[in-house]
C-alpha cells in the first residue's frame, strides 16, 4: 500500500490533482448559542483524544453527539448545534484550526487576465497571482476555481468562467512549510489542505473585488487526488461556495476511513506517513485506530449541506476507492442531504478510465450547470453502476430524527 501512494505521489502535478473580505461569509467555526426552542449540548472543553471514544466499525451516526447519547431532533437544531460542533471536531482532529479571517485585510489587483491578490496580517504581507479564463461574452458568468488543471473549454462554452492559481506557491505540497500560506501563519498546526482550501478563498476575494464579469455568488471549487481532498475543504469553510467538485479524493477527502473496497491502496495510515502534512497532528492519534474516528467522510460531506456538491469517482482508479467512495460515503450523506430536505444538491459520478482522468470534469457539468441556475441536472446523478449502496455500512439510516 505504501509503494501505490508513493507512485501517486510521483505522478505529475497536472494530473494528480487530490473562504472572504467579511467574517459571516465563513461558516461558524464553534457551536453556536442557544435560540428559541433550540438548546445545543455542550461540546466537550477539552476536546477527547481518540483513547476516549468507542471503536465503531461502521460509519458513525452524523445526528449524534460528541457527548455520545444524545441526538439532533430538528433540522433547526442540525444547522444551529450539530454542523458547527462537526466543523469544530474537524478542525481539530483534521484540518487544523482555519485562520481568523477577520484579522486579514485583502487587497486585489488585476491586469488583463491576470489577478493578484495581497493578504496582510500581523504586519506580514503574501500574494496569490490567479488567472482569469472568461467565457465569450459580457458575463457575469458563474465560476469555477481549479488548482491542478481541469477540462476549461468544456465549462467556457456552457458560458462558465475558469480561474485558476498555482496551489503550490500558496503551500508547498511538503513539510517545508514555505509559500504564501506560511508566510502569513508559520508555525500553525494547519494541515496543507486547509492552506490550500484558504487559497481558493482568497483567489474569489480577488474575484469579488475586481472582476466583474464573474458573479462570485455562482462559485464552484475543483481539484483531483489530493486537489480533490483541498476542494471539499474549501466547500467546507466557506459559505460562499454554491458547488464543491472534489475529483477522485480519496481518504481525508471523499474516501471513507472504515472501509476500503476497490482493492485499492490509500488510507490513513499509509497517506499519513506519506504525506503527513496534508493533516494537522490531530489526526494521527488515530492512525491504527480509524474506528475510534468520531467522523468519516460521509460526515465532511454533509456538512456543507444545504450547498451543492457532486463527487467524481473513475471506475479504473487505482488509488482512491472509488467503489467504497460510491456505496458507502455517498449514500451515507444522501441520507443527511434528504432529511434536510436537499437531496438534490447531492450528486455522485462515477465515470470509466483511470485516476484523474479528465473526462470527470465533463461528467459533472450538467450538475454544476443546474446548481448555479438553480435547476434540476439533464441526468440522473444518484446511479451506483456497476455498484450499488451498502445500507449495511450505515445502518443510523433506519432510525432518522422523526421531527425534521
Amino acid at each position: 500500500m505504501r509503494t501505490r501512494l508513493l507512485a501517486l505521489l510521483s505522478l505529475p502535478a497536472t494530473i494528480y490533482a487530490a473562504p472572504t473580505a467579511n467574517l459571516n461569509h465563513v461558516l461558524d467555526l464553534l457551536p453556536r448559542q442557544d435560540s428559541g426552542n433550540v438548546t445545543c449540548p455542550p461540546t466537550p472543553n477539552p476536546m477527547p483524544k481518540a483513547a476516549d471514544f468507542p471503536s465503531i466499525k461502521t460509519m458513525p451516526d452524523p445526528f449524534l453527539y460528541l457527548d455520545g447519547k444524545t441526538r439532533v431532533k430538528s433540522k433547526e437544531e442540525w444547522y444551529q448545534c450539530r454542523q458547527p460542533e462537526i466543523m469544530k471536531l474537524l478542525q481539530e482532529y483534521q484540518y487544523g484550526y482555519y485562520p481568523d479571517h477577520s484579522q486579514e485585510k485583502v487587497t486585489a489587483t488585476r491586469s488583463g487576465n491576470k489577478l493578484d491578490v495581497s493578504v496582510a496580517v500581523g504586519g506580514k504581507t503574501a500574494t496569490i497571482s490567479a488567472t482569469l479564463n472568461l467565457p465569450s461574452g459580457s458575463g457575469p458568468f458563474p465560476v469555477v476555481i481549479s488548482i491542478g488543471g481541469m477540462d476549461n473549454n468544456a465549462y467556457l462554452s456552457k458560458g462558465i468562467a475558469v480561474v485558476t492559481f498555482d496551489y503550490s506557491r500558496v503551500a508547498a505540497d511538503s513539510n517545508s512549510k514555505s509559500g504564501s500560506f506560511w508566510t502569513l501563519y508559520n508555525g500553525k498546526d494547519i494541515g496543507v489542505l486547509t492552506a490550500w482550501a484558504w487559497g481558493f478563498h482568497r483567489v474569489l476575494d480577488g474575484i469579488e473585488q475586481k472582476v466583474p464579469e464573474i458573479d462570485a455568488k455562482k462559485s464552484g471549487v475543483t481539484g483531483c487526488s489530493r486537489l480533490g481532498k483541498a476542494a471539499l475543504a474549501a466547500g467546507l469553510f466557506d459559505k460562499r461556495i454554491t458547488v464543491s467538485m472534489p475529483q477522485c479524493a480519496g481518504v481525508q477527502g471523499t474516501g471513507p476511513y472504515r472501509y476500503s473496497l476497490s482493492g485499492q491502496g490509500e488510507t490513513l495510515e499509509n497517506s499519513k506517513s506519506g504525506a503527513g502534512w496534508w493533516t494537522s497532528s490531530g489526526i494521527s492519534q488515530f492512525v491504527g485506530k480509524s474506528t475510534q474516528l468520531p467522523y468519516d467522510a460521509h460526515t465532511i460531506v454533509a456538512a456543507i449541506a444545504p450547498r451543492a456538491v457532486v463527487i467524481d469517482q473513475a471506475q479504473g482508479d487505482q488509488f482512491t476507492d472509488s467503489k467504497g467512495t460510491a456505496i458507502v460515503t455517498y449514500p451515507a450523506a444522501k441520507v443527511v442531504y434528504n432529511w434536510l430536505g436537499v437531496g438534490d444538491q447531492l450528486g455522485m459520478s462515477i465515470h470509466s478510465g483511470g485516476h484523474c482522468d479528465m473526462s470527470g470534469y465533463a461528467a459533472v457539468l450538467p450538475f454544476v450547470e443546474a446548481a448555479f441556475k438553480g435547476s434540476k441536472p439533464t441526468r440522473s446523478y444518484d446511479d451506483l453502476k456497476p455498484w450499488s449502496a451498502m445500507p449495511e455500512t450505515y445502518p443510523w439510516a433506519s432510525d432518522v430524527p422523526k421531527a425534521a
